[in-house]
Protein backbone atom coordinates (compact mmCIF):
# COMPACT_ATOMS: atom_id res chain seq x y z
CA UNK A 1 0.00 0.00 0.00
CA UNK A 2 1.31 3.39 -0.91
CA UNK A 3 0.09 6.45 0.89
CA UNK A 4 -1.12 9.36 -1.59
CA UNK A 5 -2.93 12.79 -1.51
CA UNK A 6 -5.39 13.89 -4.65
CA UNK A 7 -4.25 17.18 -6.27
CA UNK A 8 -5.60 19.49 -9.14
CA UNK A 9 -4.87 21.72 -11.04
CA UNK A 10 -7.70 23.19 -12.38
CA UNK A 11 -11.45 23.23 -12.38
CA UNK A 12 -12.93 20.18 -12.82
CA UNK A 13 -9.86 18.80 -14.01
CA UNK A 14 -8.17 15.64 -13.06
CA UNK A 15 -6.48 14.45 -9.75
CA UNK A 16 -3.44 13.62 -9.48
CA UNK A 17 -1.39 11.31 -6.97
CA UNK A 18 1.16 12.93 -4.60
CA UNK A 19 3.36 11.52 -1.87
CA UNK A 20 1.91 14.02 1.04
CA UNK A 21 5.06 12.73 2.96
CA UNK A 22 4.56 13.89 6.77
CA UNK A 23 2.23 16.85 6.12
CA UNK A 24 -1.03 17.13 7.14
CA UNK A 25 -3.55 17.69 4.21
CA UNK A 26 -7.14 18.24 4.16
CA UNK A 27 -9.46 19.06 1.01
CA UNK A 28 -9.55 22.21 -0.84
CA UNK A 29 -5.47 23.16 1.00
CA UNK A 30 -3.29 24.76 -1.73
CA UNK A 31 -0.39 22.92 -2.07
CA UNK A 32 3.02 23.58 -4.22
CA UNK A 33 3.75 20.90 -6.38
CA UNK A 34 6.97 19.58 -8.57
CA UNK A 35 5.39 18.23 -11.98
CA UNK A 36 6.65 17.06 -15.79
CA UNK A 37 5.64 20.74 -16.53
CA UNK A 38 7.76 23.02 -13.46
CA UNK A 39 6.05 24.03 -10.04
CA UNK A 40 2.39 23.87 -9.75
CA UNK A 41 -0.20 25.40 -7.41
CA UNK A 42 -2.56 22.57 -6.82
CA UNK A 43 -5.94 22.11 -4.67
CA UNK A 44 -5.96 19.11 -2.75
CA UNK A 45 -9.12 16.92 -3.62
CA UNK A 46 -8.44 13.77 -1.94
CA UNK A 47 -7.01 13.58 1.27
CA UNK A 48 -4.20 11.35 2.63
CA UNK A 49 -4.93 7.68 2.29
CA UNK A 50 -3.56 4.64 1.26
CA UNK A 51 -3.75 3.02 -1.96
CA UNK A 52 -2.72 -0.76 -4.14
CA UNK A 53 0.50 0.12 -5.21
CA UNK A 54 -0.79 -0.96 -8.49
CA UNK A 55 -2.80 2.31 -8.86
CA UNK A 56 -0.01 4.42 -8.50
CA UNK A 57 2.44 5.17 -10.89
CA UNK A 58 6.15 5.14 -9.30
CA UNK A 59 8.00 7.16 -8.92
CA UNK A 60 5.34 8.99 -6.80
CA UNK A 61 6.52 12.63 -7.07
CA UNK A 62 6.23 14.39 -3.11
CA UNK A 63 4.60 17.35 -2.21
CA UNK A 64 6.89 19.96 -2.06
CA UNK A 65 4.56 22.27 0.52
CA UNK A 66 1.84 23.61 1.72
CA UNK A 67 0.97 26.91 -0.07
CA UNK A 68 1.30 30.26 1.62
CA UNK A 69 -0.57 33.44 1.25
CA UNK A 70 2.08 34.87 -1.39
CA UNK A 71 1.82 31.63 -3.36
CA UNK A 72 -1.57 32.43 -3.79
CA UNK A 73 -1.09 36.02 -4.84
CA UNK A 74 1.76 35.14 -7.03
CA UNK A 75 -0.71 33.13 -8.91
CA UNK A 76 -3.36 36.18 -9.15
CA UNK A 77 -0.39 37.77 -10.64
CA UNK A 78 0.42 35.07 -12.88
CA UNK A 79 -3.33 34.81 -14.42
CA UNK A 80 -3.11 38.82 -15.01
CA UNK A 81 -0.01 38.06 -16.94
CA UNK A 82 -1.80 35.58 -18.70
CA UNK A 83 -4.42 37.72 -20.05
CA UNK A 84 -1.87 40.42 -21.29
CA UNK A 85 0.04 37.01 -22.89
CA UNK A 86 -2.74 36.62 -24.57
CA UNK A 87 -3.14 39.58 -26.13
CA UNK A 88 0.21 39.91 -27.53
CA UNK A 89 0.28 36.44 -28.92
CA UNK A 90 -2.93 37.64 -30.97
CA UNK A 91 -1.52 40.22 -32.12
CA UNK A 92 1.80 37.91 -33.19
CA UNK A 93 -0.75 35.43 -35.11
CA UNK A 94 -2.22 38.32 -36.55
CA UNK A 95 1.20 39.20 -37.70
CA UNK A 96 2.06 36.01 -39.14
CA UNK A 97 -1.57 35.55 -40.73
CA UNK A 98 -1.99 32.00 -39.63
CA UNK A 99 -5.14 29.90 -39.61
CA UNK A 100 -5.38 29.53 -36.17
CA UNK A 101 -8.01 30.42 -33.19
CA UNK A 102 -6.38 31.40 -29.89
CA UNK A 103 -8.21 29.42 -26.71
CA UNK A 104 -5.86 30.96 -23.73
CA UNK A 105 -2.57 31.53 -22.47
CA UNK A 106 -1.29 29.85 -19.23
CA UNK A 107 1.97 30.07 -16.72
CA UNK A 108 3.53 27.81 -15.02
CA UNK A 109 3.78 28.85 -11.38
CA UNK A 110 7.02 29.58 -11.49
CA UNK A 111 6.89 31.45 -15.11
CA UNK A 112 9.67 28.90 -16.40
CA UNK A 113 6.91 28.12 -19.26
CA UNK A 114 4.33 29.83 -21.35
CA UNK A 115 1.76 27.73 -22.80
CA UNK A 116 -0.63 28.84 -25.36
CA UNK A 117 -3.73 26.71 -26.43
CA UNK A 118 -5.40 26.63 -29.97
CA UNK A 119 -7.53 25.07 -32.18
CA UNK A 120 -7.30 24.74 -36.08
CA UNK A 121 -8.78 22.78 -38.86
CA UNK A 122 -5.48 21.21 -39.92
CA UNK A 123 -1.19 21.26 -39.35
CA UNK A 124 -0.13 24.52 -38.33
CA UNK A 125 3.60 25.99 -38.97
CA UNK A 126 4.08 28.34 -36.08
CA UNK A 127 7.90 27.87 -35.64
CA UNK A 128 8.27 31.38 -36.40
CA UNK A 129 5.60 32.45 -33.99
CA UNK A 130 7.22 30.67 -31.55
CA UNK A 131 10.67 32.81 -31.76
CA UNK A 132 8.74 35.73 -32.11
CA UNK A 133 6.86 34.87 -29.05
CA UNK A 134 10.24 33.55 -27.27
CA UNK A 135 12.24 37.04 -27.80
CA UNK A 136 9.09 39.10 -26.13
CA UNK A 137 8.85 36.68 -22.91
CA UNK A 138 12.23 35.24 -22.57
CA UNK A 139 10.71 31.84 -21.49
CA UNK A 140 9.83 29.16 -22.82
CA UNK A 141 7.22 28.49 -25.30
CA UNK A 142 4.45 26.14 -25.84
CA UNK A 143 1.90 26.16 -28.47
CA UNK A 144 -0.60 23.09 -27.97
CA UNK A 145 -3.45 21.94 -30.24
CA UNK A 146 -6.57 21.08 -28.56
CA UNK A 147 -9.93 20.12 -30.44
CA UNK A 148 -13.69 21.84 -29.71
CA UNK A 149 -14.22 20.01 -26.74
CA UNK A 150 -11.37 21.14 -24.96
CA UNK A 151 -12.15 24.38 -26.11
CA UNK A 152 -15.39 24.03 -24.65
CA UNK A 153 -14.17 22.69 -21.44
CA UNK A 154 -11.90 25.78 -20.97
CA UNK A 155 -14.33 28.43 -22.13
CA UNK A 156 -17.36 26.69 -20.39
CA UNK A 157 -20.74 27.96 -21.57
CA UNK A 158 -24.62 27.23 -20.88
CA UNK A 159 -26.09 24.43 -22.29
CA UNK A 160 -29.68 24.23 -23.36
CA UNK A 161 -30.48 22.67 -20.60
CA UNK A 162 -29.85 26.09 -18.97
CA UNK A 163 -26.99 24.78 -16.63
CA UNK A 164 -23.34 25.15 -16.53
CA UNK A 165 -22.17 23.02 -18.93
CA UNK A 166 -20.98 19.41 -17.56
CA UNK A 167 -17.41 19.54 -18.83
CA UNK A 168 -16.66 22.83 -17.02
CA UNK A 169 -18.44 21.95 -13.59
CA UNK A 170 -17.28 18.25 -13.29
CA UNK A 171 -16.34 16.01 -16.08
CA UNK A 172 -12.74 15.23 -15.92
CA UNK A 173 -12.51 12.74 -18.91
CA UNK A 174 -14.31 12.75 -22.30
CA UNK A 175 -16.15 9.69 -22.50
CA UNK A 176 -16.74 8.33 -25.72
CA UNK A 177 -20.66 9.03 -27.07
CA UNK A 178 -22.35 7.46 -30.07
CA UNK A 179 -25.26 7.84 -32.09
CA UNK A 180 -26.58 4.16 -31.03
CA UNK A 181 -27.23 6.33 -27.31
CA UNK A 182 -29.38 8.91 -29.26
CA UNK A 183 -31.70 5.51 -30.24
CA UNK A 184 -31.19 3.69 -27.73
CA UNK A 185 -32.86 6.79 -25.26
CA UNK A 186 -35.58 7.33 -28.53
CA UNK A 187 -34.60 10.64 -28.93
CA UNK A 188 -34.46 12.73 -32.10
CA UNK A 189 -31.29 12.63 -34.58
CA UNK A 190 -31.56 15.95 -35.65
CA UNK A 191 -28.12 17.32 -34.86
CA UNK A 192 -29.49 21.23 -33.44
CA UNK A 193 -31.15 18.82 -30.54
CA UNK A 194 -28.34 16.22 -29.79
CA UNK A 195 -25.37 18.25 -30.64
CA UNK A 196 -23.60 20.56 -27.83
CA UNK A 197 -22.37 24.36 -27.36
CA UNK A 198 -19.29 22.36 -28.80
CA UNK A 199 -20.78 21.51 -32.10
CA UNK A 200 -20.57 17.34 -31.24
CA UNK A 201 -22.97 15.08 -29.95
CA UNK A 202 -23.39 16.08 -26.22
CA UNK A 203 -21.86 14.19 -23.44
CA UNK A 204 -24.58 13.59 -21.20
CA UNK A 205 -25.89 11.00 -23.45
CA UNK A 206 -23.47 8.57 -21.84
CA UNK A 207 -25.14 9.70 -18.37
CA UNK A 208 -27.94 7.64 -18.83
CA UNK A 209 -26.97 5.32 -21.50
CA UNK A 210 -26.66 2.06 -18.72
CA UNK A 211 -30.14 2.87 -17.18
CA UNK A 212 -31.57 2.86 -20.80
CA UNK A 213 -29.67 -0.83 -21.96
CA UNK A 214 -31.13 -2.16 -19.21
CA UNK A 215 -34.56 -1.26 -19.05
CA UNK A 216 -34.69 -1.46 -22.89
CA UNK A 217 -33.51 -4.92 -22.52
CA UNK A 218 -36.32 -6.20 -19.93
CA UNK A 219 -38.99 -3.66 -21.61
CA UNK A 220 -41.33 -5.23 -24.58
CA UNK A 221 -40.96 -3.14 -28.02
CA UNK A 222 -43.33 -0.97 -29.72
CA UNK A 223 -45.66 -3.60 -32.01
CA UNK A 224 -45.41 -6.56 -29.54
CA UNK A 225 -48.76 -8.72 -28.69
CA UNK A 226 -49.55 -8.68 -25.23
CA UNK A 227 -51.98 -10.12 -23.09
CA UNK A 228 -53.79 -8.50 -19.97
CA UNK A 229 -54.70 -9.84 -16.67
CA UNK A 230 -58.32 -10.33 -17.95
CA UNK A 231 -57.21 -12.36 -21.06
CA UNK A 232 -57.55 -9.35 -23.86
CA UNK A 233 -54.81 -9.09 -26.71
CA UNK A 234 -53.82 -6.13 -28.33
CA UNK A 235 -50.81 -4.12 -29.74
CA UNK A 236 -48.24 -1.94 -28.05
CA UNK A 237 -48.04 1.48 -30.09
CA UNK A 238 -46.18 3.13 -27.08
CA UNK A 239 -43.18 2.78 -24.89
CA UNK A 240 -42.24 5.30 -21.84
CA UNK A 241 -39.22 3.60 -21.14
CA UNK A 242 -38.12 5.47 -17.51
CA UNK A 243 -41.92 5.34 -16.05
CA UNK A 244 -42.25 1.56 -17.94
CA UNK A 245 -45.78 2.13 -19.20
CA UNK A 246 -47.01 0.54 -22.02
CA UNK A 247 -49.91 2.10 -24.47
CA UNK A 248 -51.99 -0.78 -25.76
CA UNK A 249 -54.23 -0.59 -29.03
CA UNK A 250 -57.07 -3.28 -29.04
CA UNK A 251 -59.18 -3.44 -32.16
CA UNK A 252 -62.42 -5.65 -31.76
CA UNK A 253 -64.13 -5.54 -35.14
CA UNK A 254 -64.57 -1.97 -36.16
CA UNK A 255 -63.87 -0.60 -32.60
CA UNK A 256 -60.33 0.75 -31.39
CA UNK A 257 -59.68 1.90 -28.27
CA UNK A 258 -55.85 2.62 -26.32
CA UNK A 259 -55.20 1.95 -22.64
CA UNK A 260 -52.44 2.40 -20.69
CA UNK A 261 -50.47 -0.35 -18.40
CA UNK A 262 -47.24 -0.67 -16.51
CA UNK A 263 -44.93 -2.76 -17.77
CA UNK A 264 -45.88 -5.56 -14.64
CA UNK A 265 -49.36 -5.81 -15.59
CA UNK A 266 -49.15 -7.51 -19.27
CA UNK A 267 -47.68 -10.42 -20.67
CA UNK A 268 -45.78 -10.47 -23.95
CA UNK A 269 -47.40 -13.31 -26.36
CA UNK A 270 -45.35 -12.55 -29.82
CA UNK A 271 -44.38 -9.65 -32.24
CA UNK A 272 -46.45 -8.75 -35.32
CA UNK A 273 -46.23 -10.91 -38.07
CA UNK A 274 -44.27 -10.50 -40.81
CA UNK A 275 -46.10 -8.31 -43.82
CA UNK A 276 -48.24 -6.18 -41.20
CA UNK A 277 -45.62 -4.19 -40.57
CA UNK A 278 -43.85 -3.65 -43.66
CA UNK A 279 -44.28 0.17 -43.34
CA UNK A 280 -42.71 0.68 -40.02
CA UNK A 281 -39.70 -1.88 -42.10
CA UNK A 282 -39.43 0.28 -45.00
CA UNK A 283 -38.95 3.45 -42.74
CA UNK A 284 -36.39 1.66 -40.55
CA UNK A 285 -34.58 0.43 -43.61
CA UNK A 286 -34.24 4.25 -44.96
CA UNK A 287 -31.51 6.40 -43.49
CA UNK A 288 -33.11 9.75 -42.85
CA UNK A 289 -31.32 13.04 -43.59
CA UNK A 290 -31.06 13.91 -39.63
CA UNK A 291 -29.31 10.50 -39.16
CA UNK A 292 -26.60 11.14 -41.63
CA UNK A 293 -25.83 14.36 -40.07
CA UNK A 294 -25.52 12.87 -36.73
CA UNK A 295 -23.16 10.36 -37.88
CA UNK A 296 -21.07 12.72 -39.31
CA UNK A 297 -21.37 14.78 -35.53
CA UNK A 298 -19.62 10.75 -34.65
CA UNK A 299 -17.21 10.59 -36.83
CA UNK A 300 -16.12 14.64 -36.28
CA UNK A 301 -15.06 13.29 -32.45
CA UNK A 302 -13.53 9.99 -33.54
CA UNK A 303 -11.38 12.27 -35.83
CA UNK A 304 -10.50 14.39 -33.52
CA UNK A 305 -9.97 11.66 -30.67
CA UNK A 306 -7.14 9.81 -33.73
CA UNK A 307 -5.52 13.70 -34.42
CA UNK A 308 -4.98 14.15 -30.34
CA UNK A 309 -3.20 10.64 -30.46
CA UNK A 310 -1.10 11.98 -33.24
CA UNK A 311 -0.23 15.31 -31.59
CA UNK A 312 0.71 13.56 -27.95
CA UNK A 313 3.04 10.99 -30.54
CA UNK A 314 4.15 13.60 -32.34
CA UNK A 315 5.39 15.92 -29.18
CA UNK A 316 7.00 12.72 -27.70
CA UNK A 317 9.03 11.96 -31.01
CA UNK A 318 9.70 16.03 -31.04
CA UNK A 319 11.32 15.98 -27.93
CA UNK A 320 13.23 12.70 -28.14
CA UNK A 321 14.73 14.46 -31.67
CA UNK A 322 15.75 17.29 -29.38
CA UNK A 323 17.40 15.60 -26.31
CA UNK A 324 19.28 13.27 -28.97
CA UNK A 325 20.11 16.58 -31.12
CA UNK A 326 21.43 18.14 -27.30
CA UNK A 327 23.37 14.88 -27.28
CA UNK A 328 24.90 14.89 -30.51
CA UNK A 329 25.80 18.46 -30.27
CA UNK A 330 27.42 17.90 -26.77
CA UNK A 331 29.41 14.78 -28.98
CA UNK A 332 30.70 17.11 -31.37
CA UNK A 333 31.91 19.65 -29.67
CA UNK A 334 33.35 17.22 -27.74
CA UNK A 335 35.25 16.03 -30.51
CA UNK A 336 36.51 19.57 -31.75
CA UNK A 337 37.61 20.09 -28.30
CA UNK A 338 39.93 16.87 -28.63
CA UNK A 339 40.85 18.09 -31.92
CA UNK A 340 42.24 21.24 -30.78
CA UNK A 341 43.97 19.82 -27.75
CA UNK A 342 45.77 17.61 -29.99
CA UNK A 343 46.61 20.13 -32.41
CA UNK A 344 47.98 22.34 -29.44
CA UNK A 345 50.02 18.82 -28.10
CA UNK A 346 51.78 18.25 -31.97
CA UNK A 347 52.76 21.87 -32.09
CA UNK A 348 53.95 22.19 -28.70
CA UNK A 349 55.82 18.80 -29.27
CA UNK A 350 57.03 20.64 -32.66
CA UNK A 351 58.42 23.71 -31.07
CA UNK A 352 60.24 21.45 -28.15
CA UNK A 353 61.73 19.11 -31.45
CA UNK A 354 62.75 22.53 -33.27
CA UNK A 355 64.78 23.93 -30.19
CA UNK A 356 66.62 21.06 -29.54
CA UNK A 357 67.89 20.97 -33.04
CA UNK A 358 68.93 24.31 -32.49
CA UNK A 359 70.81 23.73 -29.52
CA UNK A 360 72.80 20.60 -31.14
CA UNK A 361 73.18 22.12 -34.39
CA UNK A 362 75.09 25.59 -31.76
Amino acid sequence: MTKIVGVRFRNAGKSYYFDPKDMELFVNDKVIVETARGVELGTVTIPAMEVDDEKVSQPLKEVTRKATDKDVQKAKDNEAAEKEAYKICLEKIAKHNLEMKLVQAEYTFDKSKLLFYFTADGRVDFRELVKDLASVFHTRIELRQIGVRDETKILGGIGICGRELCCKTYLTEFAPVSIKMAKEQNLSLNPTKISGVCGRLMCCLKNEEDTYEYLNKTTPKRGDIVATANGETGEIIDVNVLRQTLRVLFEENDNKEVREYEVSEVTVRGHKKKGQNNQNQAKQQEISKEEQEASLLEALDKQEEAASENNKKENKNNKNHNNNGNHHQKGDHKKENNKKNHNKKNHHNNKKNHKSKDNKES
